[in-house]
């Protein structure tokens, strides 16, 4: 599907729903169908889903109108005991996850294989500097501990998401692309299903952070409180990691101009990857690295966060650490950064046994922001890799399609 010909797409006050408003006659079986699609002749408003209701073979619009039109989300197709993936969830061969070339091997752990851990309880210490800025520019992922976000904020915000989650549809549907009262608070699944040719085994709550009097009225009231408690906490953790990340950059101070572009926005996901009858033909979330400055991670004891090694080239798995955060940085760094800081390639399996949350904070420019690589990055004669561009546009190419690797970068290189 070529968006850009097929589509008029209007781009709404913040990028950060994550979804764009379609006025589309292109027909596309993974489209998100807002029609009075029913799922079975027989079936009335009142009765409670059932596993005869969906089949593996059943068609995009039934499986789309069951798991976005009436609010059941992946989790409801999950909930209905299907043995067999439905067909519209079975990713391609070269998009599976092949746990042989997992370069994580816990009988014989090497402190190469694993990302840092970075004890953050000297914040000034200049080797936890030199460990960030290390892990910024080797691994583009590291996790912190001591950072001093509380543990009650990170376990209340994981109760608020199962809780969320755990809402009946019709609650949960009264946030969806159609029914939200606004663009800020949505309720979705997959990633862009309407550019997908095969869906991914996730749903989501995407929250963007406008004020307080906003997430008062607007954020659904069962986990309002926990979420705005936890992009409070961080948000020192956050200034503290620029401050050390701009420092290895040569640049000395972060004034109003430039705390805005590096953290003018904010939004908070909650993610659910529910059981899944067969994992290994699917993913929870494709490859891709984020459009962020960077993104703080909280994840469940599950696990299921992969990394790319960039020098082997091989998948590495993100252990859970009880009170950990994890931190990536994104596209957006990337670019300022001239390329010294790395974003990632990483990716979510879905899982045969258990459920699992996670609840990511995107730290982003604002939509109106330029960026690009910073002046005091290129003072020392270093080439510019990339040009300069319009952060709204940038997040509306990524958007735009499916999850693809780290090809969205691209589209800044100069």
């Amino acid at each position: 599907m070529n968006i850009a010909t097929s589509s008029k797409i209007s781009w709404q006050q913040h990028y950060s729903t994550c979804i764009y408003k379609y006025q589309s006659n292109y027909t596309n079986p993974y489209i998100y169908t807002y029609t009075h699609t029913s799922l079975s002749n027989t079936l009335e408003p009142t009765m409670a889903p059932s596993v005869s209701m969906i089949h593996s073979d059943s068609t995009p619009q039934n499986i789309m109108d069951f798991v976005v039109n009436k609010g059941h989300g992946v989790k409801g197709l999950a909930e209905l005991g299907l043995k067999t993936l439905p067909q519209q969830y079975i990713q391609p061969p070269h998009e599976r996850f092949d746990h042989s070339s997992d370069d994580d091997d816990e009988e014989q752990p090497n402190i190469n294989h694993t990302i840092p851990v970075i004890d953050m309880s000297n914040w000034d210490d200049p080797k936890v500097a030199e460990a960030v800025c290390d892990a910024a520019r080797k691994w583009g992922f590291f996790q912190v501990v001591n950072h001093g976000v509380p543990i009650h904020v990170l376990q209340d915000v994981k109760d608020a998401t199962r809780q969320f989650f755990g809402l009946p549809a019709e609650e949960k549907q009264k946030y969806s692309k159609e029914r939200s009262v606004t663009n800020n608070v949505r309720f979705g699944t997959s990633f862009t299903p309407e550019a997908e040719k095969a869906l991914e085994w996730k749903d989501y709550l995407s929250l963007f952070f406008v004020s307080d009097d906003e997430a008062a009225s607007l954020w659904p009231p069962v986990c309002r409180n926990q979420a705005l408690e936890y992009v409070k906490s961080s948000e020192p953790v956050v200034k503290k990691l620029l401050a050390i990340l701009m420092k290895g950059l040569n640049v000395k101070e972060i004034d109003e101009s430039k705390e805005s572009m590096l953290m003018g926005s904010k939004r908070i996901n909650l993610n659910y990857y529910p059981k899944c009858p067969n994992p290994e033909l699917t993913v929870g979330v494709g490859r891709h690295s984020d459009v962020s400055t960077l993104t703080i991670l909280l994840q469940d004891e599950i696990g299921g966060l992969y990394v790319r090694n960039t020098e082997t080239m091989k998948w590495i798995h993100v252990p859970p650490v009880s009170g950990s955060l994890v931190i990536n940085v994104g596209d957006a760094l990337q670019i300022m950064s001239n390329g010294n800081y790395k974003s990632v390639e990483h990716r979510v399996v879905a899982n045969g046994s258990s459920n699992r949350i996670s609840v990511p904070i995107f730290v982003n420019p604002r939509p109106s922001d330029v960026i690009g690589p910073l002046p005091e990055v290129l003072e020392s004669g270093e080439k510019q890799i990339y040009k300069n561009v319009l952060y709204k546009d940038y997040v509306m190419h990524f958007f735009s399609k499916a999850h693809d690797g780290k090809a969205t970068v691209e589209f800044a290189k100069a």
